[in-house]
């Protein structure tokens, strides 16, 4: 860490060698663009378009998806090539939004690059001049004034009602006022050195002469370039979980396969058709369709969530909302309305608020523009806008006033002062009117020694609050002094009263903090605000709870990481904290096992933005740097859409679940159809490798695509984050899948049994059971998919029609699968014959068993479910 707030201005020159008058000389400053580098920072370097390719067909679930497409030209003779090109195009599309979604990743940096001035203002050999900010050194003399943007990290030689915008980098909500103090303690935070300026902040009043400490990536943007070059992009929860799929799926079809071939060898049967077969259950054992689903899922969530005020980045952090089971946000704009407001008022003797609130907006240098109706803007210094705001709400118009009330004369806050004074003429002359820090004003005012005390402790009272207080006072003269001199005019003052402000809660936060704890989601404040107002709002919000504790930047510095690792779960509310602080904080909570969200809107949010599991930039306050680094921008800047998005999560991820269950529960009843076959060695395949292929396409896609579509169920907010660890087939998920897929074989070997042995003659091969073991086999799979509708609710309970998706699904298979068994050129294609009413009874009634005996296990378990919510 760099020690120059902790110096005096001549340690800092002598260490630079250089002169506040002259600057460095032009040769000087060469030779240390030379050794220093020039003034920007430098950029991670991305791999080649080549590269990215071959890293994303290394991907378990894509080698998959090229062995189906190859198994899937073999069955088909190699001459039925549509489903092998579907596949590929599947392939290139995972790729391509792969590969978008990384370089998205790398705009975050690109936009750190460009938060820099193009020319500064410099001394060298002792003249003034505008160089190109790249070229700015280490002890180059600058000098800067309202409106500029900081080149580098510079310490305050000289200074003038000297204020910044330190927002983006140390989360302070309102501008700083900065002084060329001499030196300040070594533990003093970032957003506490007065004597700095940090680069790519704003000055937005007075002006200064400074001394450039630190350039490129030396500067504190420069630590945060380096952070998220540093940073790696997390895996998410959804893509572990498919990569596990994808390494079960790949050893499922190659045992599949190699066992087949044996058991036909085995029995005598021909290579060639032995072979056939094998390949055409290999490609039924692998959902190719399943990526595309999806991805199509998530995209579905991301539509959702636009309508929620919510823009997702990167598909999969939808999914990982759901497993959010920590949110880490600021304070400043999403906790908070972002506006200084008037919450408290305090008058001294018989005075009004009229009277309060107009010394308030006239003794104010910001501006109203208001078109005569309820719609109003201010601009200003929050501080002075809260008083403007607060007066038009009490229909005291700032220009109204101003017109009766003309400014004549005023001397402008002084930090040192701590006091603002303008002179308004009257009808009876000139009225001094003055607002500042109470205690200073205080001592300016006519008062008696228990007034004073008691508006001291009123004063006291309102900031244990978190408020920050300013009094108002005035005093009538007869004319304007041509010395304006401070001790003449702000002396004998009239005391009027105190207004307490803050930056207020929003109302809808609260509603959504608390429906996080039933979510069983931590919210943590991390804030750069200062620790006494972060737990005042914290604990308005309910986040800071009874036992809670909070901690300091400073205070951070001192726990080692481990320990932060074993007691963060104690600590509610971070204040002052730094950029590396952000990330400590969402690590910890990390290394706990927990998905964290984090939010944030400035430049410092950055790398924990990127270094949670899902980061959600500030959409209207947001820096490019912030959105650059998220998953997620919040349009309305707003903590309850979060949590609407982590509803979202819940339903999209109980969704994905639903359609791998679908998906591997049909292709587990087509194996088990085919393995029992062929290890029986019935004389004739229940199922062709046509009709295996054909299977694919209408049970493999429109239902599991319609179940992608499921609106969320109710409760999901009332139960715990799922465990983001945890395989996504514990908890039941594989025995129940498993045996619906038992159950589907079981239904369609009994329908070729009775079609074989007990409705035609076993001696002549009509045709009659494989057809019936066909329909019988898709039937039984698109009523399957109703059940899967839900865990645990009812068909019946959620609503037989509240998913169009699905009953448009279910008709557009069923129309396709009854054409291939009742039009005749499409019966020979695909190997069937028209059935009885006898056999098409025994059809619809076996293929019902899979929806009926998934109805009947709800009852139980939906009663399981309502007793642990209710514990």
């Amino acid at each position: 860490m760099d020690l120059w707030f902790t110096q005096r201005k001549e340690e800092v020159l002598r260490a630079l060698d250089t002169n506040e008058k002259t600057g460095l000389s032009t040769q000087e400053a060469q030779q240390r663009l030379q050794s220093f580098g020039r003034n920007e920072l430098e950029a991670k370097k991305g791999d080649s378009l080549l590269k990215k390719v071959i890293d994303q067909l290394k991907d378990p679930m894509i080698i998959v998806l090229l062995i189906a497409a190859f198994l899937s030209y073999a069955a088909s003779g190699f001459e039925d090539w549509i489903e092998s090109v579907i596949i590929l195009l599947i392939v290139v599309i995972n790729a391509i939004i792969s590969i978008s979604q990384e370089n998205n990743a790398n705009k975050s940096l690109e936009a750190l690059q460009k938060m820099s001035a193009p020319l500064a203002k410099v001394i060298r050999d002792g003249k003034r001049e505008q160089v190109d900010t790249a070229s700015l050194v280490p002890g180059d003399i600058i000098e800067l004034e309202a409106g500029d943007l900081v080149p580098a990290d510079v310490r305050i030689l000289s200074a003038a009602n000297l204020k910044a915008d330190e927002s983006a980098m140390t989360g302070e909500s309102v501008p700083v006022n900065k002084k060329a103090l001499e030196g300040l303690p070594q533990e003093t935070v970032l957003a506490d050195r007065k004597n700095m300026l940090i680069s790519s902040t704003v000055i937005t009043n007075g002006r200064a002469v400074c001394v450039v400490t630190n350039t490129g990536m030396k500067t504190e943007v420069g630590r945060i370039a380096n952070l998220l070059i540093s940073e790696d992009e997390n895996i998410t929860p959804l893509q572990r979980k498919m990569a596990e799929i994808s390494k079960l799926l790949s050893m499922i079809c190659l045992g599949i396969c190699i066992l087949m071939f044996i058991v036909g060898i085995l029995y005598g049967r021909p290579i060639l058709d032995i072979f056939m077969m094998a390949v055409s259950l290999g490609v039924a054992a692998i959902p190719e369709g399943l990526a595309a689903i999806v991805t199509i899922v998530l995209a579905l969530g991301v539509q959702r969530l636009v309508k929620r005020h919510a823009i997702v980045k990167k598909l999969p952090a939808v999914e990982t909302l759901g497993a959010a089971s920590v949110i880490c946000s600021d304070k400043t704009g999403t906790l908070t309305q972002n506006k200084m407001t008037i919450v408290e008022t305090f008058l001294y003797d018989d005075h009004t608020v009229d009277r309060l609130l107009t010394i308030g907006a006239l003794c104010n240098d910001s501006k109203l523009v208001s078109s005569g109706s309820s719609e109003f803007q201010v601009s200003g210094d929050p501080t002075e806008t809260a008083f403007v705001t607060k007066a038009y709400e009490e229909k005291l118009d700032k220009n109204e006033l101003e017109a009766k009330f003309p400014r004549r004369a005023e001397i402008p806050f002084d930090s040192e002062r701590k006091l603002m004074s303008t002179i308004h003429q009257t009808e009876q002359g000139f009225r001094v009117m003055v607002k500042g820090a109470p205690d200073v004003l205080l001592n300016r005012c006519l008062l008696s020694e228990t007034d004073a005390e008691q508006i001291s402790a009123k004063n006291a009272e309102m900031a244990s609050k978190a408020l920050r207080v300013l009094g108002a006072a005035y005093k009538d003269i007869a004319e304007i002094p041509q010395d304006l001199k401070t001790e003449d005019i702000e002396s004998e003052l009239t005391f009027v009263g105190l207004a307490g402000m803050i930056d207020p809660p929003r109302q809808e936060v609260k509603e959504a903090v608390a429906q996080c704890y039933e979510a069983g989601i931590r919210p943590v404040m991390i804030t750069g605000d200062h620790k006494l107002t972060a737990v005042a709002i914290a604990k308005e919000l309910a986040i800071y709870r009874p036992g809670d504790r909070a901690m300091t930047g400073t205070e951070l510095d001192l726990v080692p990481q481990e320990i932060l690792e074993e007691e963060v779960g104690n600590y509610s509310v971070y204040a002052r904290v730094s950029p590396e602080h952000k990330m400590r904080i969402v690590k910890a909570w990390q290394a706990k096992g927990m998905v964290v969200a984090m939010t944030g809107d400035g430049v410092n949010d950055a790398p924990a933005l990127k270094a949670a599991d899902i980061g959600c930039a500030m959409g209207i306050t947001g820096t490019d740097v912030a959105k650059g680094a998220a998953d997620m921008i919040l349009t309305d800047d707003n903590f309850a859409t979060i949590v609407h998005a982590v509803e979202q999560g819940r339903g999209i991820y109980a969704n994905i679940k639903k359609s791998i269950q679908y998906l591997l529960s049909c292709n587990i009843g087509e194996i088990i159809t085919i393995f029992v076959a062929t290890a029986l060695n019935f004389h004739q395949m229940p199922l062709v490798a046509i009709q295996l292929l054909w299977l694919n396409l209408v049970t493999d896609s429109l239902p599991a695509l319609a179940l992608g579509m499921e609106p969320v169920e109710p409760g999901v907010m009332q139960q715990k984050p799922r465990d983001s660890r945890k395989s996504i087939f514990a908890d039941g998920f594989a025995a129940n899948m498993i045996f619906y897929g038992v159950l589907v074989g079981a239904i369609t070997l009994a329908a070729y049994w009775l079609g074989e042995y007990v409705l035609s003659d076993p001696t002549i091969a009509d045709g009659t059971a494989n057809t019936m073991a066909f329909a019988t086999l898709v039937f039984g799979e698109l009523t399957r998919a109703f059940a899967v509708r839900s865990e645990t609710r009812s068909i019946f309970r959620i609503g037989i029609f509240s998913n169009s998706a699905m009953n448009k699904a279910f008709l557009v298979s069923l129309v396709l699968q009854l054409a291939v068994l009742f039009i005749p050129f499409l019966q020979d294609i695909f190997k069937v014959q028209s059935l009885t009413g006898v056999e098409w009874t025994i059809v619809i009634l076996l293929s019902l068993i899979p929806l009926i005996v998934s109805e009947i296990s709800k009852v139980f378990r939906f009663k399981e479910v309502q007793t642990a919510v209710a514990k």
